[in-house]
């Protein structure tokens, strides 16, 4: 049966400034930040972004009602957002973003007055949970908890100096060495007697998302590091009826993968072997090529074709599956990453086939766009009310986060469906279902 119609979610109006707060300010921030000022300048367009250029689906097929997705639900305007951050390094973004390499020279030289204008604030560091690189610019304290009420001042401190009535934070910096959760995440009380005793498995990146959380700024997760995954934080999200999301923005080999796994599922073919393999030369890769970086980000991007292709469903085709990923700092490939998949299959009868995709592509360019779209939308959710993991939200993440008793969705068509339902349920559209039933004489295909 069709679904009926709902009604429209109260959201609260997007007035005002918004700030975009990213710690780390490199070649992901830097691309964000450029391409914002670009399209504001209408000088490009805002390309990969979904919240900016995405059409959705309303009502009845034979209706052949669209909507642009900024149209439909109140997302914040371009022209209404600042950005700011926090880097261990003192340049501001327009020297960043020629240090990155990612963007054309003149392109830079265009932008260079909006981009000298983001400097970043001293940034939490330790070197044990990031071993390749180093800056000056970071923060001194006695304790953790000391840094993490620094952070909050300076979030404070932000939105006053800029005028912003409300922020969003995204964790644009390098990955961490991979921290699993420990007793001290157990709970909001644990953690914060954690960070008054400097307990040793809290990670910089936990420290900003319990800073960003305390101060109701919404917190999405771009890298693998374990952080809104911890149950304190689910626990404190919750607490503070703010939203997360994460982890690990889902930009180049993985996209492929959510898209090629759940078809080879869905037509029942076999897997055999899947060898996964990147050279990439920026920070990232100089950060990745640190064992304890790489096992964060290995635990990522294997965890998609563990839940994707389910050796307990599926046995006979999925069983014995040879995983391997692999990534190499390669200095001359820069910014522009590039992705070996080989992928062992089998079909009738058991008989063997080969898939092989190389994708070069620029890690940076890929990302940028989903930042954007993950502050708009969690801003939405907040302004929304919503509150705790927005798996709505799992579309950008190799390792979407899901609610205790829940299996994490992969299929990137699925993760799509339910996202634009969510968007529909806001806006109080029919939900979609594409069931498309002929029964009794009554065709419901074109009402689905």
């Amino acid at each position: 049966m069709t679904p009926s119609p709902t009604k429209a979610v109260a959201i609260k109006p997007a007035t005002g400034k918004l700030a975009i707060l990213t710690p780390g300010m490199g070649a992901v921030a830097t691309t964000l930040f450029a391409g914002v000022e670009a399209v504001k300048r209408g000088i490009a367009k805002p390309i990969g972004s979904y919240t900016q250029m995405g059409q959705i689906r309303l009502g009845k097929r034979t209706e052949n009602r669209y909507s642009q997705v900024k149209d439909l639900v109140p997302l914040a305007d371009l022209e209404s957002i600042v950005f700011g951050g926090w880097d261990i390094f003192p340049e501001n973004a327009y020297e960043a973003a020629k240090h990155a390499k990612v963007l054309e020279k003149d392109l830079i030289e265009e932008l260079k007055e909006p981009l000298s204008k983001i400097k970043p604030m001293s940034a939490v560091f330790d070197k044990e949970f990031i071993k390749r690189i180093d800056g000056p610019n970071v923060k001194t304290g006695k304790t953790k908890m000391d840094m993490a009420d620094q952070l909050r001042a300076d979030i404070k401190n932000f939105l006053k100096e800029n005028g912003c009535d409300r922020a969003v934070m995204v964790w644009c910096a390098s990955t961490e060495v991979y921290t699993p959760a420990t007793e001290v995440h157990a709970t909001v009380k644990s953690f914060e007697a954690g960070l008054r005793n400097n307990d040793k498995s809290i990670s910089p990146s936990q420290i900003y998302t319990y800073a960003a959380l305390m101060e109701r700024v919404p917190y999405a997760n771009g890298s693998p590091n374990v952080s809104v995954e911890m149950p304190c934080m689910i626990e404190l999200s919750n607490e503070m009826g703010t939203p997360i999301c994460g982890s690990d923005f889902k930009t180049g080999q993985t996209l492929i993968k959510t898209v090629i796994a759940p078809g080879l599922r869905n037509r029942q073919l076999g897997v055999a072997g899947w060898y996964s393999t990147n050279i990439l030369g920026n920070r990232d890769g100089e950060v990745l090529d640190d064992p304890g970086s790489f096992k964060a980000k290995e635990v990522s991007k294997s965890g998609v074709l563990t839940d994707i292709l389910s050796a307990e469903r599926y046995p006979d085709l999925y069983k014995n599956i040879s995983h391997v990923v692999r990534i190499n700092y390669y200095p001359p490939r820069g910014d522009n990453k590039e992705g070996w998949d080989n992928i062992d299959i089998f079909g009738w009868l058991g008989y063997p086939m080969q898939i092989k995709i190389n994708f070069l592509c620029r890690d940076s360019i890929l990302a940028a766009p989903l930042v954007l779209d993950l502050a708009l939308l969690m801003d939405l959710g907040s302004r929304a009310k919503m509150r705790g993991i927005q798996e709505w939200l799992s579309f950008y993440f190799k390792a979407p986060i899901a609610k205790d008793g829940l299996t994490v969705e992969h299929d990137l068509s699925v993760q799509l469906l339910k996202m634009e339902n969510t968007l529909r349920f806001f806006s109080g559209e029919e939900l979609i279902n594409h069931l498309g039933l002929t029964y009794y004489g009554v065709d419901e295909g074109d009402n689905v």
